[in-house]
C-alpha cells in the first residue's frame, strides 16, 4: 500500500486557494497510486496565532466550505486527512477531517492543543480502509505518550501526524531534533509507521503569523516501525512524498505486546500510586 503527505504551504483565510491546492495534492496522490495522502495541520483555514485570524477563517463541518471539501474529495480516489480551524457553536478547535470519495469518513480534533483559543479534543478514533487501520494526532499529540498509545491499542497500524511549525530560526536546529526524537520514540514503542506530516512557510505575509522571523521548515517523513525514516521531504520548499508500506507486517512486541502497552500493563497501576502519593503531597 502506499500512503502521502503534501508538504504544501497553507495561505491563511483564504479558503479558494487552500481548496485548490487540496485538489492539486488529490489529484498527485491519485497519480501515485497513494490509497491515503495527508495535509498539513489546519491547512484549509490556515493557522494563525491569533484567535481573532483563527475564526477568520474557520469554520463547521456542517458549513458550506466542508460541502465543498467533500465534493472535491468525490471526485478522487485517494483518502485525504485535511487540517482546518473548526468551529462548534462558540467554541473553537484544530481539527482534521478525514474525506472519501465525498463522504465524510470522520474527525479528531487535537488533544494537546496549546493555543489559548483552541479547545481540546479528547477522543481518538481509529478507521479502516483497504484493510489498514490508522489513527490521526496533530502536531504536539505527537509529543506525548498515552495519545500514540492509545490509537496502537485500538489496533492503528499507522498514525499520521499532519503539523504546521512556524519556529525562531534560533529555535529550528533543537526542535528538528526534538521532534524526531519524539516521533522515534511513538513508532518504536508502539510498533507504528509514524507519518510527520508537515508545512512550509514561503511566504511569511500569508502565514497569518503575528511575529515576524518565524520559519516553517517541512521536513515531512515516513518513518517504519523500527524507527528508520522511509522516506522524507526536501526542506524549505513544498514537496510531495510517497511510501510503499505492509500493513501485514506484524510490528516488534515485548511479550506478545508492543513496548508501550507492556510498559502500561506492567507499571501503570504503580505510575498511578506515585502520581497519587505526589498529589496528596502537594494538598
Amino acid at each position: 500500500m502506499k500512503i502521502a503527505h503534501c508538504q504544501y504551504e497553507s495561505w491563511n483565510a483564504d479558503f479558494e486557494r487552500n481548496l485548490r491546492r487540496f485538489e492539486e495534492g488529490l489529484e498527485r496522490a491519485d497519480e501515485e497510486g497513494a490509497a491515503i495522502v495527508s495535509f498539513p495541520e489546519c491547512f484549509l483555514t490556515g493557522y494563525p496565532d491569533t484567535g481573532t485570524e483563527a475564526r477568520r477563517g474557520a469554520f463547521s463541518l456542517d458549513s458550506e466550505e466542508a460541502m465543498r471539501v467533500l465534493d472535491v474529495s468525490s471526485r478522487h480516489e485517494a483518502l485525504a486527512i485535511v487540517g482546518f480551524n473548526e468551529t462548534r457553536g462558540e467554541d473553537l478547535y484544530n481539527s482534521v477531517m478525514v474525506v472519501h470519495r465525498g463522504h465524510l469518513v470522520g474527525k479528531y480534533s487535537k488533544c494537546t492543543a496549546y493555543q489559548k483559543f483552541h479547545r481540546q479534543g479528547r477522543e481518538f478514533p481509529v478507521w479502516e480502509h483497504r484493510g489498514l487501520v490508522f489513527g490521526v494526532l496533530i502536531c504536539s499529540d505527537g509529543g506525548y505518550i498515552e495519545p500514540a498509545r492509545i490509537l496502537a491499542a485500538k489496533g492503528a497500524k499507522v498514525i499520521f501526524a499532519p503539523h504546521f511549525n512556524a519556529i525562531t530560526g534560533a529555535g529550528v536546529l533543537s526542535h528538528f531534533t526534538k521532534v524526531r526524537a519524539d516521533h522515534t520514540a511513538r513508532a518504536i514503542e508502539n510498533g507504528v509507521y509514524f507519518v510527520r506530516g508537515n508545512n512550509v512557510i514561503l511566504d511569511p505575509a500569508k502565514s497569518g503569523m503575528s511575529r515576524d522571523g518565524l520559519v516553517g521548515y517541512g521536513d515531512s517523513y515516513v518513518m517504519d516501525p523500527g524507527g528508520e525514516i522511509l522516506v522524507q521531504s526536501r526542506r524549505h520548499v513544498e514537496d510531495f512524498l510517497v511510501a510503499s508500506i505492509d500493513p501485514s507486517i506484524e510490528p516488534p512486541k515485548s511479550w506478545g505486546l508492543s513496548k508501550s502497552a507492556w510498559s502500561h500493563r506492567e507499571f501503570g497501576a504503580e505510575l498511578a500510586r506515585v502520581m497519587a502519593a505526589a498529589d496528596s503531597a502537594q494538598v
